[in-house]
């Protein structure tokens, strides 16, 4: 996809790599079996290894080695085997050891890739460089008191998977479908929440700006981006302030930078550390992590089916199109909800209805479809009272307002509103002749060739039948008293 931002000296195209850190879903920590709930009191889920006290040493969690085996597998990527576990010098309030156990020569994930598709409906392959396990930092408050920052250490050696990117991107759109894929994909896996208010998923921006064919220039990293939106801003945002300067006669400095959503620009955080300034070297408390092969085979027979895989066989298997197939994989809750309504049933209108009104009537009352008032089992029923002439479309969609509302089965809201559609033909017949007499002037137009106006009379006898008259029924029967038109 072309996407170039235009300067007085021409077209200059975008280069971006994104760093995501992702929180691993584990009960206990990475190196210490303190708790990981999200938003308990500040400072109830520290151990003393958490805390950085004297002598305390870590010790690895094998689930949370789990969690990144399987990120990995799902990313398509290399397992090594052997990794081993660095520790990353910097100073910060809410770093109490003066260090983070990190990887960084060695990581436990190395090359893999992430398929992403635009709008347009082009498909990129976006370049895993790796995956490394390293511990969070804990959180600095300073908005809790005038004079002083606040301390929470509860996310303090809280697993991190960060996702490094190969800087494969060129638009803001190809960097937030990419972060949207990377969600599915750890959801699925059930080895991340994605949930990037709360934290547990946030990203690192890289963007440099250059003319095209040319190496690429330096970049800047805008730190601790925590919405897909945001990122998009941002990108574009610090592309911009990187051209004005190229093109002033400047030289872009590599920096840390942050994003002020309010205000739609980057502003410097610190000048960017290489890894010479971290002074890495081998964390002495632990040895090199290596992994049993067979245990690495179990763990990948043990994988859910994936969003591609699952978007491929739903698109085979019930004939739905690429763009619901995509609607529906996005989370996995939903494929399950469309399959067990599906089964059985036309899947097309399954899709139409679930796409059109349902997705409409839970937007509306701000539910998601974890916690919808309806059931896939009382969807499909709704669906099954249309199918075998119980109630007709219209009525369907009044019927499925009041499931919303009410939380009640569909063929309980059928009867006790009398909501069957009438399929008595005598009925049917008399509701016609009461439109015909009542609209002499439009039969007259009818039949001297305005055909068009055969809508309006299945309207009008509809409204008298308060959209109880089976369609079809009611259209036979006015052919039948109305005749055809004139040619």
């Amino acid at each position: 996809m072309s996407y170039t931002i235009d300067g007085t000296t021409g077209p200059w195209e975008l280069v971006i790599g994104l760093e995501v850190h992702a929180q691993v879903i584990s009960k206990s920590k990475l190196f210490s079996g303190a708790a990981t709930d999200f938003g308990s009191e500040p400072n109830t889920q520290v151990s003393f290894v958490d805390a950085g006290f004297p002598g305390m040493l870590p010790v690895i969690n094998r689930e949370c080695v789990a969690q990144a085996v399987r990120t990995g597998l799902g990313l398509n990527a290399q397992i090594n085997l052997v990794s081993r576990f660095d520790r990353k010098n910097y100073f910060y309030a809410d770093l109490p050891q003066g260090y983070q156990i990190s990887q960084y020569e060695h990581p436990i994930v190395g090359m893999g890739t992430i398929d992403i598709e635009l709008e347009s409906g082009e498909t990129r392959s976006i370049g895993i460089t790796r995956l490394h396990l390293e511990q969070d930092a804990g959180k600095s408050m300073h908005d809790q008191h005038a004079s002083k920052s606040l301390i929470d250490l509860n996310r303090s050696g809280v697993a991190l998977m960060e996702i490094v990117s190969e800087p494969d991107m060129r638009t803001p759109e190809e960097a937030g479908a990419y972060i949207r894929k990377l969600r599915t994909i750890l959801r699925y896996l059930g080895t991340c929440d994605g949930n990037m208010d709360e934290g547990s998923m946030r990203a690192d921006v890289n963007v440099s700006v250059r003319k095209a064919g040319e190496a690429f220039r330096t970049r800047c990293e805008i730190k601790n981006v925590n919405s897909i939106r945001f990122v998009m801003q941002a990108i574009e945002a610090e592309a911009r302030r990187q051209v004005e300067i190229w093109e002033s006669g400047g030289e872009v400095t590599q920096e840390t930078r942050l994003f002020d959503p309010a205000r739609g620009e980057t502003r410097s955080m610190r000048s960017k550390e290489d890894a010479h300034d971290y002074r890495y070297f081998p964390e002495p408390d632990l040895l090199p992590l290596v992994l049993d092969e067979a245990w690495v085979a179990t763990l990948k027979t043990e994988l859910p089916e994936l969003p591609d895989a699952k978007r491929a066989r739903l698109m085979q298997d019930y004939g739905i199109s690429r763009y619901e197939s995509a609607i529906f994989v996005m989370e996995q809750v939903t494929a399950d909800f469309f399959e067990t309504v599906a089964t059985g049933r036309d899947a097309k209108q399954v899709a139409n209805w679930m796409l059109g009104d349902f997705f409409a009537a839970l937007n509306r009352t701000g539910r998601s479809i974890e916690n919808s008032p309806v059931s896939a089992a009382d969807l499909g029923a709704l669906l099954d009272l249309i199918k075998d002439g119980t109630i007709n479309g219209k009525i369907a969609k009044e019927v499925l307002e009041l499931m919303v509302e009410t939380g009640e089965a569909p063929g309980a809201i059928v009867e006790a509103r009398g909501l069957r559609q009438v399929t008595d033909t005598g009925a049917i017949d008399a509701a016609i002749d009461q439109v015909i007499a009542a609209n002499p002037d439009k039969l007259a137009e009818y039949k001297s060739g305005k055909d068009k106006l055969f809508g309006f009379f299945v309207g009008q006898v509809m409204k008298a039948m308060a959209g109880k008259g089976n369609p079809a029924l009611v259209n036979e029967a006015l052919k039948q008293k109305i005749g055809a038109p004139a040619a």
